[in-house]
Order: structure tokens, then sequence, then C-alpha cells
């Protein structure tokens, strides 16, 4: 009973000195917060009221939209404006050198390599996302425990590719040959098919697509969410008259399910590009970029961390910026499409 009051008496002292140290903080969050956003909403609407009547439409929205557009601003066009100025001087910061960062980093054999890593996740990961995400999207759809079976599959899009990649060095794991392998995949080659297991991470036959698939089993179940709520958008009455028109299965598939969600595909297809030119995670805790599978983004955080080399780290971020502008451009072209056609 003693120890009991004991540990009573001190989680009340650590409490009160919590509440001492920190009241300051709880009082801002629990009264100033919700007073400053009340007088913001009464100050814009008198000031929305002073405008004639059929102006207010259109100012209210501005209104609400400022701040918005100021925290944005601030958070992301004015590092970005910094970034691409800073691109274009040198190592100090002093010196404008123009396109010199540019140059340099576009003829070294190691960015090349980069690049071409990037260009390998950017035409197979949002492919294969897509394909295995329609595939389990149609068959799910198809079976009496659907609920189940798409919780599984999107499970994996409730860890961090950080996890995945801890989860996955266990499959790809490596023992030499005469000895029993625990990796799930060297298990698979050297007792099902007798053959010498394989360094997964560290034969560059092979450690790029390994690391796409960690990516390709994260975010399937994302698309493959996505998707079928697509699929379930189709009329069942269209796809019924097809088959009794006499339309088989593929053909149903090709000329009346396939068009119906293009849009959705797309959207998820230039979702999953972006994701690709921007991953990171997965290179950085398998391989650091080592064995020739360095990517953009972990070489952007190299020079920067690593080699303290600000101009060569802000001309990657300005290269991989201007690597995902056309595909926002083509993602805001395709919902104005979808847009227009409703």
């Amino acid at each position: 009973m003693g120890g009991l009051a004991s540990l009573v008496a001190r989680l009340q002292i650590d409490w009160e000195t919590l509440l001492t140290v920190n009241l300051p903080a709880l009082i801002v969050v629990l009264i100033a917060v919700p007073l400053v956003l009340f007088l913001y909403i009464m100050g814009t609407e008198l000031i929305v009221r002073r405008f004639p009547k059929r102006a207010q439409p259109t100012v209210r929205p501005w209104i609400w939209v400022g701040p918005a557009i100021l925290l944005v601003s601030v958070i992301l066009v004015y590092p970005m404006i910094g970034t691409i100025i800073r691109s274009f001087f040198d190592r100090g910061g002093s010196n404008f050198i123009g396109l010199g960062n540019y140059i340099h980093m576009l003829s070294d054999g190691g960015v090349l390599i980069v690049l071409r890593n990037n260009l390998l996740w950017l035409l197979l990961y949002p492919a294969m996302v897509l394909i295995f995400g329609l595939a389990l999207a149609m068959l799910a759809d198809r079976v009496s425990y659907e609920k189940p079976v798409k919780s599984l599959i999107f499970m994996p899009m409730a860890i961090s590719f950080v996890a995945m990649s801890i989860i996955w060095q266990f499959v790809y794991y490596y023992r030499p040959p005469d000895v029993p392998q625990i990796g799930i995949l060297n298990a698979i080659v050297v007792n099902l098919f007798h053959a010498q297991p394989i360094t997964w991470i560290q034969d560059t036959r092979f450690n790029n697509y390994a690391l796409i698939l960690i990516a390709v089993w994260g975010a399937t179940g994302f698309a493959m969410v996505i998707l079928s709520a697509a699929l379930k958008g189709i009329p069942g009455e269209l796809l019924e008259a097809a088959r009794v028109d006499g339309a088989n299965e593929l053909v149903v598939f090709r000329r009346i399910i396939l068009p119906l969600m293009m849009p959705t595909i797309v959207v998820v297809g230039t979702t999953m590009v972006i994701f690709a030119l921007k991953a990171f995670d997965i290179v950085y805790v398998m391989t650091a970029g080592n064995y020739n599978t360095d990517i953009l983004a972990r070489r952007m955080y190299a020079e920067l961390y690593a080699a303290q080399n600000h101009a060569n780290s802000s001309t990657l971020a300005v290269i991989l910026l201007i690597a995902v502008i056309p595909v926002l451009i083509f993602n805001v072209q395709q919902f104005r499409a979808v847009e227009a056609r409703r």
C-alpha cells in the first residue's frame, strides 16, 4: 500500500509540474487559437459586407483562401525560388556561374546512373502498380469475401516505406551457399530450383528491380481501392447488356470497363509517376545509394547533408522539379477534360 501511495503521489507531482510548465501553451491552444479563428471569421464577414452585394460572392472566396495562399507561398513558393536562384551560384554561394552546376551534374557519370535509375522507376513502378491494382480490383469484385481480401492487400499502406524496407530485408536476406538460407526468396531459389543464392540487393542485375518491387508491394493496395471504386461506379445494366449481345469478358473489359475507368486510371497513374520521381526512403534504407541504385532524391539529400554542397543539391532539386512539372500539367489537363465531359 505504501508503494502504491508513493506512486500516486509521484504521478500527482508530475502532473502538477506538467501543468505548471505547459500552462501557457495549453491556454494558447484551448483559448487563443479558437478566439483568433472566431475573430478572423467575424472580421472577414464585416469586411465582405462593406462591398456591393454583387461583388460579395467574388470577394468572399479570396478572403477565405488568402491565408492558405500566403502559407503556401511562405512554405513552398519562397523556398522553391530560393533553390532555383541558389542553383546558379558556386558552392560558396558568392559567385554566379550560370548553368555551370547543371553542366557539371549532367556530365557526371554518377548522376547519369541516378537519372537512369529514376527513368527505370518512372517506367516500371507506375505500370506495375496499375496492372496489379486493376487486376486485383477486378478479381476482388467477383468474390463474396471482397472486404477482407481488400483489407489484407491494402494493409502495407498502413506502414511507412522504412518499415517496408526492413520487412523486405528479411525477404532478400543472403547467406553463403553452404549454410541454410533464412531469406524467403533465396530459400525458394535454393530449395525449389536448386540454384545458388543471389545477393539481391548487391547484384546490379537485380537490385533496382528488387527495390522497385518493394514500392509496388506498398502502393498496389492504394491503386486497387481507387480503381475498385471506379469499377463499382460502372452501371451493371450496361455490362449485362453487352454480355447478352454476345460480348465475352475480354471484349467487355476492353470496350466498356477500360474506357469508362480511364480517367481514374490516368489519375492513379500520374500520382504513381510523381511518387516514382520523388522516391527516397526505400533506397536510403536498403542500399544508401550504393551498388548503382542511387536516385535523384537520395543523391540530393547526400549532396546537401553529407557533402554540404548546397549548389549541387539545389541543382538536383531543380532537375527533379522540372521532371515533375509536366506530370502535374498533364494531371490538371485530365481533370479539366473529365469536368468538361460532365
